[in-house]
């Protein structure tokens, strides 16, 4: 029985012509570009549209608007399908009972915010003086200074204050308060510049001038009590998931050195997987929350288009990451409060957790022909996770297909190429590719060259896929789409990359082959980590992520499967939940910091 919510913007559930669903991977062979030759492309392909131009027929960017029919479809720039509220409905909390510690003995633990507000309830240190500690942490000369690029100390001392003397007069705001966090840097956070990834140049006018206004979703973290440590590093632009960025440096993948972290919100990966926050605040308009949180070992959600704030693109999101689904849930929750002042966001129902019996009926769709498209390695662990899901967890499994999955990854690729160079002819008009590395620049000039005709073509196949997930929601409802995060186990540094940086079109496109699919339809999807794989390079095990899809609204839907994935992970898999050796000990060393007992709260 199809679910009985009404929604605004939802489109027509209707299947895809069945000549588009057979799916038969062809890669566009796009050219690689590193070292010396991403230096001579950059000027060839920068000063040569026919080179430029090239590139784009190359990548596959002009065969979309070739679908049969296409021009009869009514094109979607926006994908916001929003739930209405039910007059009886309220949303769900954040209470400190509903989000209990990890017990003490737990494999590959990581803190949480239940952590921290046991240890401020408990006096034994002060959210000041876990932000002292933080701070030495996260500044240069530390080994996990690369995951950040603007702080202020003044501020966030200020912050950590404040939460010191709420705690001390018991006036305490939510379990968030005195919890550090971290916000990526082309997010707004007032009197913070939002770099975007660039390399800060003064003589510039974008770089002199600080933001106003800080966005919705920190807004509400900050009004919880949680204290904003810094703003996270990224991949320059977000026009890349390895997070390698030779401007601002490359934050580390504690997992494993020798891969990159994903991107583009690096540094919140990274920061994130290195123990040093619970929590963090990305965007996402190509995997770039799911990509990294999958690569360090950590939770990230990809909401609903529009459910946290209204961001001026088709594509991109603002979302959580955090260490822990009980955060990811948290942290989702205060973001996603009603803003009055948001005319589209503020329309959004509250968001229900699902109400799941023994006799709940729990599906999972799966296309396995797009499945193939996974390393054997990672194909082998999402296998067991699937195994485990259906033969202990009462998940049945639906065969799904999906319409046009290579001219959908064409159309969303080139989408945000287009919108890239909308943005970066308004951040430095004169010279409008001057601030972006070699090989942004050539992305960028290749983006470009999109035709009006062909961003309509993009949007008109942006209508047929989201009809037909339209239908198999109201086919299957509760269905959670399920693929891995990534095909790909991390993506290996190569020696000198990080000079120049790099142009690798064939693996980026493999590396979003799964994620694109939210950023399009503006479904919302999670990545939680479902396992750990050997490595072609380095020392350390790689985290390797499932990701699971759900209905326009379903943020809590996703959360309810990320945490079945969690108790995989922790009860099931075998070893359990690992961390990397350098994981940061944030509580511990501020307690050895104030001279108190170390352990754990009870």
């Amino acid at each position: 029985m199809a679910s009985s919510r009404r929604f605004a913007n939802y489109p027509g559930a209707q299947g895809a012509p069945a000549e588009a669903l057979p799916y038969h991977h062809e890669d566009a062979h796009n050219p690689v570009m590193r070292g010396l030759s991403v230096l001579i492309a950059s000027t060839i392909v920068t000063n040569s549209n026919y080179v430029a131009r090239y590139l784009w027929e190359n990548a596959g960017f002009g065969k979309v608007k070739h679908i049969p029919n296409l021009d009869k479809e009514v094109a979607v720039f926006q994908p916001a399908v929003i739930p209405l509220a039910n007059d009886d409905e309220k949303a769900p909390g954040v209470e400190v009972e509903h989000f209990p510690i990890q017990p003490a003995d737990l494999a590959g633990r990581y803190y949480s915010a239940a952590d921290y507000h046991a240890l401020y309830k408990s006096s034994a240190v002060t959210p000041l003086q876990v932000a002292e500690t933080l701070f030495k942490l996260i500044r240069p000369p530390s080994k996990y200074a690369n995951a950040w690029v603007l702080l202020d100390e003044d501020m966030l001392l200020e912050a950590a204050r404040a939460s010191t003397e709420r705690w001390a007069a018991g006036k305490q705001r939510s379990i968030l308060d005195g919890v550090p966090f971290g916000v990526k840097t082309d997010t707004e956070v007032k009197g913070y510049v939002t770099t975007v990834g660039l390399k800060v140049d003064e003589r510039v006018e974008f770089f002199r001038y600080p933001e106003n206004e800080t966005i919705w979703p920190v807004v509400k973290l900050e009004e919880a009590g949680a204290i904003m440590m810094g703003k996270n590093n990224m991949h320059e632009i977000g026009m890349d998931t390895t997070g390698c960025n030779p401007a601002t440096g490359t934050p580390t993948n504690w997992f494993n050195k020798e891969y990159y972290p994903g991107g583009s919100s690096s540094g919140a990966g990274s920061a994130l997987g290195g123990g040093i926050i619970p929590i963090a605040v990305g965007t996402d308009a190509g995997g770039s929350v799911r990509v990294p949180a999958c690569f360090n070992g950590v939770y990230g959600l990809k909401p609903s288009h529009h459910r946290t704030c209204t961001r001026n693109s088709s594509m991109c999101v603002v979302g959580p990451m955090a260490g822990t689904v009980a955060d990811l849930t948290i942290a989702y929750r205060l973001m996603s409060q009603p803003n009055p002042s948001d005319p589209i966001q503020s329309l959004f129902a509250p968001s229900i957790p699902p109400s799941l019996s023994a006799t709940t009926s729990r599906k999972i769709g799966i296309h396995p022909a797009w499945l193939n498209r996974s390393t054997p390695k990672v194909r082998s662990a999402f296998d067991k996770l699937v195994s485990h899901l259906t033969s202990t967890r009462g998940y049945e499994v639906v065969e799904i297909s999906l319409p046009y999955l290579r001219e959908g990854q064409w159309a969303h690729a080139a989408t945000c190429l287009t919108e890239a160079v909308s943005d970066a002819r308004a951040r430095n008009p004169s010279n409008w590719l001057s601030l972006n590395n070699h090989a942004n620049r050539i992305l960028l000039s290749i983006g470009d060259q999109t035709p009006a005709q062909d961003f309509l073509a993009y949007n008109r196949l942006r209508k047929i896929i989201m009809s037909h997930l339209a239908s198999l929601f109201q086919t299957h409802p509760g269905l959670v789409i399920l693929t891995p995060t990534t095909p790909l186990a991390g993506w290996p540094k190569t020696s000198g990359d990080e000079s120049y940086g790099f142009s690798d079109g064939d693996v980026t496109m493999q590396n979003m082959a799964y994620v694109y699919m939210a950023n399009t339809s503006g479904c919302p999807a999670v990545t939680a980590p479902m396992g750990y794989v050997e490595p072609d390079q380095g020392e350390g095990k790689l985290p390797v992520g499932a990701m699971g899809m759900a209905e326009w609204g379903g943020e809590e839907t996703c959360l309810a499967f990320a945490a079945e994935v969690e108790r995989y992970l922790n009860e099931v898999y075998p070893g359990g939940r690992l961390r990397p050796s350098e994981w940061a000990d944030v509580i511990e060393l501020a307690r050895r910091e104030q001279g108190t007992k170390g352990g754990e709260e009870d």
